[in-house]
């Protein structure tokens, strides 16, 4: 009885605790039952359903609905819709013209040192031998190579003497006169990109690690399609890391479509004949094909270099093989354009990088000991900063 009377006053408490928590829950479900929503509702709420006779729900409770509700006054149509993907706007790349003049004041700038100096020292009252020596210097320095420099002073003495003047404005017109000829303007500098025999232009882009090649076709996109060609990419740099989604960006904002593997390390012979193939069925313009970086002193990577242009030629000439140069490189360029040439037959060269520095006597030197011609010049980082070379302005700014 003892241990009775103890636990008696617990099971009544816990009798009351119970009767009260089902009272409060009761009350709960009886109020839910009753909610409407009083203004708009978004998709995602659920819809409350009234109790409707012979309804599967035997407690009568509301069911939940989990699509969105059809349409109604208080649920506007707009708000039920799936949101959509928004797409990102294609760019218009800036007229050719207009990016010609841009840079040439960029490169009026930054040769400006070289420019000046070479004016300064030819109108100088007394020209001696420490003055054509100075001339020679600077030439150098420019990276004009040892051979066109010695050759320009000595037709530059030659000029001064039979002269004997010093009057600024024709000194100038003598350097302009003779920095056009050693810069050359015979070369052929039009690039062969329109179509022929029912294919594409093929234009293979090629040059060492870090020079800039993807960039450049990308930018060589816009330059094609602001003269209204139809162009398709192939990503054949299928080693560097993120390479091809990189040439792809260049293409999509400009409604360029890229040919790529989604293969690291794929055979990049594969993807280009893949690019080419594509360009021939979609019947574009020009297809450009961008390699991977390698270094001219290793064979085995110039060996494959020459695979993906033999492999390309199996449907389609290859029009141009741009080897794509670092102004700031020097001499250097020099080694790696002779090894380019000697593998894949280079046609033009595409300088880039030549903003903020006085390296543009590198055009002189390139076409001296290769014979090809620079066909395009990059001087900055925009998007537009790429431009066909002109002989002339290149002078006039070296002069400005």
């Amino acid at each position: 009885m003892t241990d009775l009377s103890v636990l008696l006053p617990i099971i009544i408490a816990v009798i009351v605790v119970l009767v009260v928590a089902g009272t409060i829950i009761g009350f709960v479900r009886g109020r839910r039952s009753n909610v409407r929503y009083t203004g708009t509702r978004d998709a995602n709420d659920p819809t409350i359903a009234p109790t409707q006779a012979g309804s599967d729900s035997e407690s009568g409770a509301p069911v939940a609905v989990t699509e969105p509700p059809a349409a109604t006054a208080e649920a506007p149509q707009e708000l039920l819709e799936e949101p959509s993907v928004e797409a990102v706007p294609t760019e218009v790349p800036a007229p050719v013209a207009g990016r010609l003049q841009r840079l040439r004041e960029r490169l009026a700038k930054s040769n400006s040192v070289f420019g000046k100096g070479l004016l300064a020292l030819l109108a100088s009252d007394r020209i001696d031998d420490n003055v054509w020596d100075e001339v020679e210097e600077t030439l150098l320095l420019a990276d004009i190579g040892t051979e066109p420099s010695l050759e320009l002073v000595d037709t530059l003495k030659s000029r001064v003497k039979v002269m004997g003047s010093r009057n600024p404005d024709e000194v100038r017109a003598m350097l302009r006169e003779e920095l056009v000829k050693l810069v050359d303007p015979t070369l052929d500098r039009e690039l062969r990109v329109d179509r022929k025999a029912g294919k594409p232009a093929v234009v293979l882009v090629v040059g060492v690690n870090g020079v800039g090649k993807t960039t450049t076709v990308g930018k060589l996109a816009r330059v094609f399609v602001a003269e209204d060609k139809d162009v398709i990419l192939g990503a054949a740099d299928t080693f560097r890391a993120a390479a091809a989604q990189q040439l792809a960006t260049w293409g999509a904002r400009v409604g360029v479509p890229t040919v790529k593997s989604d293969v690291d390390g794929a055979d990049p012979a594969s993807v280009a004949f893949e690019a080419v193939k594509a360009g021939i069925e979609q019947e574009v313009d020009v297809v450009m094909v961008d390699t991977a970086g390698r270094l001219q002193n290793k064979v085995g990577l110039m060996d494959e270099l020459g695979k993906v242009k033999r492999v390309i030629e199996k449907q389609a000439e290859v029009d141009e093989v741009l080897l794509v140069l670092d102004a700031t490189t020097g001499q250097n360029g020099l080694n790696q354009a002779k090894v380019f040439s000697e593998v894949v037959d280079i046609t033009g060269i595409v300088l880039t990088k030549l903003d903020g520095t006085a390296k543009g006597g590198i055009v002189v030197a390139i076409q001296k000991q290769l014979g090809v011609p620079v066909k395009l010049v990059g001087l900055g980082e925009g998007p537009d900063d790429l431009a066909p070379f002109d002989v002339e302005g290149f002078v006039d700014a070296i002069l400005a």
